[in-house]
């Protein structure tokens, strides 16, 4: 494809997966049909960038669907003063569609290959408002909290008590959680006022489990 045919595409995925799924937040839109999201796959893997499915990256790593991005980041009524921490990046699109949405975004990210791709990938495209670390994504990032913010960029069995305590007072956390042996998870938004945390289920998902959350200890709001 070239990049003509890459851009009808593009306009393609919003026009049948973004907007028939309540996604209303213009600035999300206008991120998803400008951002190459083929430039995030190896090039064997490119025909399949607008696709309605999850796709595989490599080592079992995954770009999300383009329907499950955006309906998280609308859930998550992103404002463009936000500090955002992003739990995984893989190569770089859900937070080059974050960044482009808040004010900065940590991202970290455990896997040192993922890490060199999303910052060429980042920078090739001129996203100078993301800062990439190295830590596990289980811990989430605690030495820069709290966050306005938080988006958990593939599928936990729960959310983490001590990630959900990085929010800020009234930060949100959008992600996908995929509960043990059940075949479809949920889209969850959580909310943090003072001590108390509150999750609310808004729409069915699947999504692959990220590295690393697959033991990690729960509670439940």
């Amino acid at each position: 494809m070239n990049n003509a045919q890459y851009a009808k595409a593009r306009r393609n995925m919003v026009d049948s997966q973004v907007l028939p799924n309540r996604v209303t937040d213009e600035n999300v839109i206008a991120a998803m049909e400008t951002l190459p999201r083929e430039s995030f796959l190896p090039s064997g893997r490119q025909n399949l960038a607008y696709s309605d499915e999850t796709v595989l990256i490599e080592d079992g790593r995954y770009l999300m669907q383009p329907m499950v991005l955006a309906r998280l980041l609308d859930i998550a009524e992103v404002r463009k003063r936000d500090v955002a921490l992003a739990i995984g990046c893989a190569t770089g699109y859900g937070i080059a569609v974050l960044a482009s949405l808040v004010d900065t975004v940590i991202a970290v990210e455990s896997n040192a290959s993922m890490r060199a791709k999303a910052e060429r990938n980042l920078g090739e495209l001129g996203i100078d408002n993301v800062a990439v670390v190295d830590g596990a994504l289980a811990d989430g990032y605690p030495k820069d909290a709290p966050y306005d913010l938080i988006y958990i960029d593939g599928a936990v069995p729960e959310v983490p008590e001590s990630i959900a305590r990085q929010l800020s007072e009234g930060g949100r956390l959008v992600c996908v959680e995929m509960p043990s042996g059940k075949p479809v998870g949920r889209a969850v938004l959580v909310t943090r006022y003072g001590d108390a945390i509150s999750r609310r289920e808004v729409f069915d998902a699947v999504e692959p489990l990220l590295p690393g959350f697959e033991k990690e200890a729960v509670f439940s709001f």
